[in-house]
């Protein structure tokens, strides 16, 4: 057919009845359109060419152009869309490179193939811009609920009918027990958004901990208007979890608002949840008294926290530990995921005993070391002294407090806790060198013979190997793997170093073999710090 022989308002009709059901830009379907039928033009002019095809948006005429660009001489490549400066000169006054020569040619007709292309055109430009649609509607909504319709379930995923699309409810993301069928509504959050090659992916959840949060967000009027806040949910989905709530009035109670009256809000939640049991707990600053309140309903005897470990240590009383650490470790792995502390639970009796073991082997350290009676030594553990070196370098004075001990047993002390350290050190230092050690390493201020040691048996044998250690192989840390907290030991971990301490040694040996640049340090620092100002200033 040819295009002049349609009636040329048909062409915008049918954009615009296509731009309707897509619910898209009629002028998207138009660019296709006009796409296509240069394909078609191409075809029977030349694929070289440089055919172009105008639709007039109000009357439907469409006009075929050919292009030809003017070029120098040596960059003449293409004869059919391109001329150098004299050819062009018989159809252009004053013809300048880059200067576009366009004339109209007849439109084509479009046989069988030419009409069919072009319908395979217009319609991966339509799925092209419908798939833009959905994601630019939809990237904006990740990190809320969405209500939706279920259409079917593939190998126990669930495809949600969402209204502009379908998204996707894996069954990780289900609730355990949960089961659906065509046609029921569900209430799901949406996780994520990611534009990918077959189209927008919207992946749903029912098991993340955001969307509890965002279930009391729309029963609780003070969440929404940020009276409350939400500061950590942990869930064991479909069974039990736990949620820290904080309120900014203090005429307000969080936990009471939470709960609503005779329970009618937090019931709403237990109901979309699957009767997910909740606790509600009041949030806290201060970690030992939030986790207190974390391990609720269990009573809570004492609390010992190990910043730097990111570690907590709890002792309860003996009828309250099965209650504490709850059916299959359910209350202290949630109270655990709350605070983002490794929590160690103890009872009373084995936290007694923990110390009386750690007494006894103090006390033996320094029977063995310093050739004292059992008493003396356990005076010395009594008043708070952990090691020889607390011994041999604390002040005087400190040691003179001590029942019995004058300033010639204080000196005494000192000095046999020196020797030993002296020959202690003396012993790591020649083991450390057998084992290959070089002076570059042993000459690095900021090591001791003990740990240079260490290092030689994880075969750091020079200042060079040091350099390229990482701080938490030195100082230790933590990492989360599939949500459970798991060690990683550092080889100078036992000699008490921390990160930031490991962080300055190992930048102090780049800067000493010139692998850094001190004055960019320098920079870097001064940068942080103007950072760190200008944070403070912008929350004053």
């Amino acid at each position: 057919m040819a295009i002049t022989s349609a009636n040329q308002l048909e062409l915008l009709q049918t954009a615009e009845a296509v731009a309707r059901e897509k619910m898209i830009d009629p002028g998207l379907v138009v660019e296709a359109m006009e796409e296509s039928l240069a394909r078609a033009a191409k075809s029977r002019y030349g694929a070289e060419m440089d055919i172009r095809v105008h639709i007039d948006r109000k009357t439907g005429r469409a006009t075929f152009t050919r292009v030809r660009t003017v070029v120098e001489d040596e960059d003449l490549e293409n004869y059919q869309a391109e001329f150098t400066v004299e050819q062009a000169k018989q159809y252009m006054e004053n013809p300048e490179v880059g200067q576009e020569f366009i004339e109209e040619v007849p439109p084509v007709e479009m046989g069988r193939i030419a009409a069919q292309s072009a319908k395979q055109v217009i319609l991966q430009k339509v799925r092209e811009a419908e798939r833009d649609r959905q994601y630019e509607e939809f990237k904006d909504r990740a990190g809320t609920i969405i209500n939706g319709l279920v259409k079917r379930e593939e190998y126990g995923n669930v495809i949600v009918d969402v209204g502009a699309g379908e998204a996707i409810l894996r069954r990780n993301e289900k609730i355990g027990r949960e089961s659906y069928r065509p046609n029921d509504r569900i209430r799901v959050y949406i996780k994520d958004v990611r534009r990918e090659q077959r189209g927008p992916q919207i992946f749903l959840s029912r098991t993340a901990p955001e969307f509890m949060a965002e279930l009391f967000k729309m029963e609780v009027p003070e969440i929404y208007d940020g009276i409350i806040e939400i500061k950590a949910v942990a869930r064991d989905p479909g069974s039990r979890a736990k949620i820290a709530v904080i309120s900014y009035d203090n005429s307000i109670d969080p936990v009471g608002a939470c709960v609503g009256m005779r329970g009618s809000r937090v019931q709403a939640v237990v109901n979309e949840l699957q009767g997910e049991k909740i606790d509600i707990i009041p949030w806290n600053e201060d970690q030992p008294t939030f986790l207190v309140n974390a391990l609720q309903p269990a009573e809570v005897s004492k609390v010992v926290l190990d910043e730097e470990a990111g570690k907590i240590e709890v002792v309860v009383p003996e009828e309250q530990l099965s209650l504490a650490i709850g059916r299959r470790g359910q209350n202290v792995r949630l109270a655990s995921q709350l605070t983002a502390l490794d929590i160690d639970i103890m009872t009373e009796e084995q936290e007694s005993q923990r110390r009386q073991a750690e007494f006894e082997l103090r006390t033996k350290l320094f029977v063995d070391n310093l050739d004292l009676d059992e008493f003396f030594a356990q005076l010395l553990v009594s008043e708070g002294f952990t090691s020889l070196e607390e011994v041999a370098y604390v002040e005087l004075d400190e040691l003179l407090v001590i029942d019995g001990v004058d300033e010639d047993t204080a000196n005494e002390l000192q000095a046999r806790a020196r020797d030993v350290l002296e020959a202690q050190n003396k012993a790591a230092l020649e083991a450390a060198r057998a084992l290959g050690v070089e002076d570059s390493l042993v000459e690095f201020e900021g090591l001791t013979p003990q740990m240079i040691e260490a290092l030689a048996k994880d075969d750091v044998k020079t200042l060079e190997d040091f350099a390229t250690c990482a701080d938490w192989e030195l100082a230790g840390g933590w990492t989360t793997v599939d949500g459970e907290r798991v060690k990683d030991d550092g080889v100078l971990e036992p000699f008490d170093v921390s990160l930031e301490e490991a962080q300055d040694l190992i930048m102090t040996a780049r800067v000493m073999l010139g692998w850094v640049d001190p004055a960019e340090l320098e920079a870097e620092a001064a940068a942080e710090d103007e950072i760190g100002d200008e944070t403070e200033e912008a929350e004053v």
